[in-house]
Order: C-alpha cells, then sequence, then structure tokens
C-alpha cells in the first residue's frame, strides 16, 4: 500500500514540474510577444519599402516609355533630315543651284 508521505513526495515532484513548465511558458509567451512586435516593425518597413519600389517603378517605366518616345522622333527627324539633303543634291537640284550661281554672277558682273 501507498503511504501517505509517498503520495506527499509525489505531489511535490509534480508541483516542481508544474512550476518549471509555468516558467518556460512564461518565457515562450514573452519571447512571442516580443517576436510579434519585431515582426510588426519588419512588416511595416517592408509595406514601406514595396511601396516605394513600385513608385521606382512607375518612374522607370515612364522615363523608358519618354525616352522610347524621343528615340522615335529622333529618328523620324533623321530621316527626314536624309531625304531633304538627297534632295539638294539630286542632278535637279545641282543644276537648278548652277543656274542660280550663274545669274548672281551675271548681276554682280554687271
Amino acid at each position: 500500500m501507498i503511504g501517505i508521505e509517498d503520495l506527499c513526495t509525489k505531489r511535490d515532484e509534480l508541483q516542481k514540474q508544474i512550476l518549471s513548465e509555468e516558467e518556460e511558458k512564461t518565457k515562450i509567451q514573452n519571447d512571442i510577444r516580443i517576436l510579434t512586435e519585431r515582426l510588426a516593425k519588419i512588416n511595416e518597413g517592408l509595406a514601406r519599402k514595396i511601396a516605394s519600389r513600385n513608385e521606382y517603378d512607375k518612374t522607370i517605366a515612364e522615363t523608358e516609355a519618354a525616352y522610347m518616345k524621343i528615340l522615335e522622333s529622333s529618328q523620324t527627324l533623321l530621316h527626314v533630315l536624309k531625304n531633304e539633303t538627297s534632295k539638294e543634291k539630286s542632278p535637279l537640284s545641282r543644276s537648278q543651284n548652277t543656274m542660280r550661281e550663274k545669274s548672281r554672277e551675271q548681276q554682280t558682273s554687271s
């Protein structure tokens, strides 16, 4: 038969285990609170950084689009200038220029 002393010993051992686990529980709850606060701060920082990155993406896309428009306009202008230059160098234009020069020479000599 189990005596009262044995029951008291088992109860004391159980009480020590309960106190130990309650201390561990309190420590873990405190760790969870600290980690939860850190997680909240990290989430806030991430949200700000993601918003900033999205603004950068938007600005980059707008800048690239504007650059492409400038490039297209430059190409168009270059094409027009080449066409104008080639028109001036065509045989018909050269003969017209020669006639103009002769006319000017005659006017100066008179």
